[in-house]
């Protein structure tokens, strides 16, 4: 089963969406509002095989060597529940795909 971190710009309802062969849980839910980057994809690399965004920059701005964790950016014009819901079923066939440490991203 993949463990997949929604970022904390997403609604959190965004996780009910995924079928039940993954785990999807939010930022929040783990306590983690607020921690810079760096912080947060050392913390989810721990724990989670496949990080969500919608940071278009995050792989420019942070040092991604070195991780096992795979990252999924979301790219769609804002990160509403109605524009990034249907997109769901595309995240989770990318984080089914993705080789540890790969980086992704979703049109939408």
């Amino acid at each position: 089963m993949k463990r997949i971190l929604l970022d904390e710009h997403f609604d959190h309802l965004l996780k009910d969406l995924f079928s039940a062969q993954v785990d999807a849980r939010t930022v929040n839910e783990e306590g983690w509002s607020g921690k810079k980057n760096g912080e947060l994809l050392q913390l989810a690399n721990k724990t989670f095989d496949v990080f969500v965004t919608m940071d278009k920059n995050l792989e420019h701005q942070q040092n991604l060597q070195g991780l096992r964790l795979a990252i999924v950016v979301v790219r769609a014009r804002s990160n509403a529940y109605s524009t990034v819901a249907p997109l769901i079923r595309r995240v989770e066939d990318a984080a089914k795909k993705i080789q540890e440490g790969g980086l992704t991203y979703i049109e939408g």
